[in-house]
């Protein structure tokens, strides 16, 4: 639009300048009908050809580096590519390796490269160039990700790592402390994209809205909290099963809506192709209580849905001089019995997500193995806190749930639940920012929480309890500690053999069902709701946004 108002302007310029005696009225309608017809050719353009949606939470960066969140992870992943990418049931494929073997100690790891991956174009390859991706690239790449100076939360991804060489242009070598049969997962993640050095060294800090990647969308426009725009990638290397070019869009735009309410009616109107997740703002006015489309828009929009690498939980805090009556695994396995969680997903869900009833360990994933976890029992809940005031003295056990505004009905839901086995119940709603800290410092002895998994493998899960990973230093909120978990981990850690280290996996999960540190609430589903002329969005464990084969029917 700019530009054409540009170029039109320059037009009457001329105009005035060779016929200053002509009607001002006639220019000034010249002027009209030529924006009029741009204004025009963009709105279909967009209509047809460009992919929008709305991301309510800011995106904070552009850079690979720190795609820490969901709301990043999206977008980088339209800009940049790694050396493995996953499809959407979760298995590793190639990217920008074409192939890859690993040694029999599962140490060694050593990727071929293809030869037409080329960067976006850019000024710095010179003019309208662009320039070839080599090994060299992912040296540089991995040594910015272990770069202090970057401070990238990434750089944990390669904590195994021993050290890692291009041997040449096309041939890229990783050695590990020790095996790590999940690393290939690990790799997968956005923190591994591979960035050009002379665009980090150019724009410095800067890089980070002037993303430089090899992905099948490039740079356009980023208007902080407004909007983002990416263009397709004409040196995409990709194609399609019938040698077609992807992507097949020409464009992404990314609004930032705060207000989900304004998002969902964004979208019924047709303003967005897509939406993610399910809100409590509209759930009802979309759902019915059993999960399905109301009637209303059966013919209007497609919904998808699918398992997520996401367990919704309430973590126990074991650890500390405090006497609290969660430390009594009577109270943790009441509190576990005592409420109803097929009644919890139903109502308050709109039946989006499986009641935990089993492990940690989510569906989705292999090691899920429907053990016998948590059911309702109200009555075995009650004798279990009569037991545990019998046995301390205590006879008016009290906990407080901390969580935030978000999981507020939850938590209430489960408040009223178990103030009917005789346990006292408080809700304690902070925000997200101190319910964290609150966490990770020991403060909360029971805390809402979600464990989204960052590579498919269930080690993302037990690793919650092994005993040298307590926070601060690692992601065992709880403090849990049990000598026979920690010696399987171990073992699951090293094991190469899939099967074998799955039945690891189930044999931790039973322990933490058995000790009860958390209280396992639901797994969550991947929900997405699209326009009825969208296809090929598909849907994935780990509710990642491709959009390289997505297509729009230009009627729509």
């Amino acid at each position: 639009m700019q530009k054409c108002l540009k170029s039109y302007t320059l037009q009457i310029k001329a105009i005035i300048k060779i016929r200053e005696r002509r009607n001002k009225f006639l220019i000034l309608l010249i002027l009209l009908v030529s924006v009029f017809s741009c204004a025009k050719k963009e709105s279909r353009f967009s209509k047809t050809e460009v992919f929008r949606y709305n991301e309510h939470s800011n995106i904070t960066s552009l850079d690979p580096a720190f795609a820490k969140d969901q709301r990043n992870i999206w977008v980088v992943n339209q800009l940049y590519n790694g050396l493995v990418q996953l499809d959407d049931s979760l298995n590793v494929q190639p990217d920008i390796a074409k192939s890859w073997d690993i040694s029999e100690d599962g140490k060694t790891y050593q990727f071929i490269l293809r030869n037409d991956v080329q960067f976006h174009k850019h000024g710095l390859f010179g003019k309208d160039s662009t320039r070839k991706v080599s090994a060299n690239d992912f040296e540089y790449s991995f040594n910015r990700l272990l770069d202090k100076n970057v401070a990238s939360p990434g750089g944990w991804v390669l904590q195994n790592v021993k050290d890692f060489k291009a041997e040449n242009d096309s041939v890229f070598t990783i050695n590990l402390k020790q095996p790590f049969p999940p690393f290939l997962g690990l790799l997968a993640m956005k923190y591994c994209s591979v960035v050009p050095k002379e665009a980090v060294d150019y724009f410095g800090n800067t890089f980070r809205a002037n993303p430089i990647g090899t992905g099948p969308f490039q740079f356009k426009l980023w208007v902080e909290n407004t909007k983002l725009v990416l263009r397709k990638n004409p040196f995409f290397y990709e194609k399609d099963i019938k040698g077609n070019q992807l992507p097949y869009l020409e464009a992404v735009a990314v609004t930032f809506l705060p207000d989900k309410q304004s998002e969902f009616l964004q979208f019924i109107q047709g303003n967005l192709d897509f939406m993610k997740s399910l809100d409590a703002s509209y759930k009802d006015d979309i759902l019915n209580t059993n999960g399905t489309l109301k009637e209303k828009y059966v013919d209007k929009i497609t919904m998808q849905t699918g398992a997520y690498l996401n367990t919704e939980y309430l973590g126990i805090y074991l650890d500390g001089e405090e006497k609290t009556s969660t430390k009594s695994k009577l109270i943790r396995e009441a509190i576990n019995y005592g409420f109803d969680r097929e009644k919890m997903i139903k109502f308050l869900r709109n039946g989006i997500g499986t009641p935990a009833t089993s492990g940690f360990i989510p569906k989705g994933l292999p090691s899920f193995n429907n053990q016998k976890g948590y059911s309702y029992q109200p009555e075995k809940a009650k004798k279990l806190v009569d037991q545990y005031k019998k046995e301390t003295g205590d006879t008016s056990p009290q906990i407080t749930i901390t969580t935030n505004s978000n999981y507020l009905d939850l938590c209430e839901f489960i408040q009223r639940e178990l103030q009917n086995i005789g346990l006292e119940t408080k809700v304690d709603v902070i925000p997200p920012s101190t319910l964290r800290q609150g966490k990770a410092s020991g403060k909360l002895p029971i805390f809402r929480a979600s464990w989204i998994a960052d590579y498919p493998d269930a080690e993302n899960y037990v690793s919650l309890f092994y005993s040298k990973n307590f926070t601060p230093n690692g992601p065992n909120y709880t403090h849990f500690k049990n000598d026979k978990f920690d010696e399987l981990y171990e073992l699951s850690i090293k094991e190469i053999d899939l099967l074998k280290r799955q039945k690891l996996y189930q044999q931790m999960d039973s322990i933490i069902i058995n000790e009860a540190p958390i209280v396992p609430l639901y797994y969550d589903e991947v929900i997405r709701f699209s326009q009825k002329n969208v296809q090929g969005l598909g849907i994935n464990p780990i509710d990642l946004l491709n959009l390289k084969r997505v297509k729009k029917e230009t009627a729509y």
